[in-house]
């Protein structure tokens, strides 16, 4: 049940006990008849019981005591006098001692016995003194400076009570004006991360540019390339031998020469770095053969090797050495430099 202002503070008064007595049966009516009011009332007491305990105790200064028991019992005994309870009238009261009134002397009394009371009698024309004594009822008066000084320790307490309440009150309206803040920039923040077009312009926030540096990695130069005329003699060229450095690959383009029935033309790599010339494979029947087989030799073994061509049986050398004539022979020439 959602209470008003005026009901929770009248909840944290009761808890602070600044409260008239009839303010007091209030609230202890509604909590009475109203459980959630009554857990209202304890969740202030729970709030405001550690302000108890930074109160240190202060011991009441012993005159103060005797003035609060002399007040006590001036009240307790005027009430008895003035409106006594019926209950109260049943108790008995002590004694009060009250003047008695001199008996007249018996006629019969002794002539002597009456002459002494009428020598000791006071004359019509002296003053008679009846003597005095105060009843029981009424108390010796407080001293009004005591007084005076009793109602203002009980104001100054009073003023205390008042001055913490107030500032409960302001305390608990700051909070609320802070939660309140605080929901404010949590919403606006979420707008401006989720939806920033609905903010008006200002509060939109700036677009970033980044600049991003992409680094293009720079394009490979071309490897050098070799080329070679394979060939009986200088009139006749047979084979063309083209070799890429990069790739460590080989071309073959037949010119002029012709396969012999049954024969196949095979390839090899000879030099004085290799202990044997070592076969580069069958020259095939198509007018180019291209086969990447350098790969295995460093370069200079390949610019400085002289390259021949045999007859050997088709399909190539069955023992992997040569075993037919040397037809055709060329070395490389460079025609392309590297990076060109």
């Amino acid at each position: 049940m959602a209470y008003s202002e005026d009901h929770i503070a009248l909840a944290a008064e009761y808890a602070l006990g600044t409260l008239d007595a009839a303010e007091r049966a209030q609230v202890e009516t509604m909590m009475a008849v109203d459980q959630a009011f009554a857990a209202l009332v304890q969740a202030w007491e729970f709030r405001l019981g550690p302000l108890n305990q930074m109160v240190g105790l202060v011991e009441p200064r012993p005159e103060l005591w005797e003035r609060i028991k002399a007040e006590i019992a001036r009240s307790g005994i005027k009430a008895a006098v003035i409106s006594p309870s019926p209950a109260e009238a049943d108790v008995e009261l002590p004694a009060v001692a009250t003047p008695q009134a001199p008996k007249a002397p018996s006629v019969v009394a002794e002539a002597p016995m009456a002459e002494e009371l009428a020598a000791e009698a006071p004359s019509a024309d002296a003053p008679v003194e009846i003597p005095r004594q105060d009843t029981p009822a009424e108390a010796p008066p407080v001293a009004p400076q005591r007084r005076a000084s009793a109602a203002r320790e009980v104001a100054n307490d009073n003023a205390n009570v008042v001055q913490l309440a107030s500032k409960v009150r302001q305390l608990r309206t700051v909070a609320n004006v802070m939660t309140a803040v605080a929901a404010v920039l949590l919403a606006l923040l979420g707008v401006q991360l989720y939806r920033p077009d609905l903010l008006p312009p200002p509060l939109q926030p700036k677009p970033r540019i980044q600049t991003v540096e992409v680094k293009v990695p720079a394009a490979p130069q071309p490897a050098a390339q070799f080329v070679a005329l394979l060939q009986k003699d200088a009139a006749s060229p047979a084979f063309i031998l083209t070799v890429d450095a990069g790739s460590k690959s080989y071309t073959v383009r037949r010119v002029g020469a012709a396969p012999e029935p049954g024969k196949s033309f095979e390839l090899w790599i000879v030099s004085d770095k290799l202990q044997k010339p070592r076969s580069l494979g069958v020259i095939g029947g198509s007018d180019f053969t291209s086969r990447p087989v350098l790969s295995s030799y460093d370069a200079d073994t390949v610019n400085r090797a002289t390259y021949a061509v045999t007859v050997e049986p088709e399909g190539g050398s069955p023992t992997g050495q040569a075993t037919g004539p040397i037809v055709f022979t060329g070395k490389l020439i460079e025609t392309v430099p590297p990076g060109k």
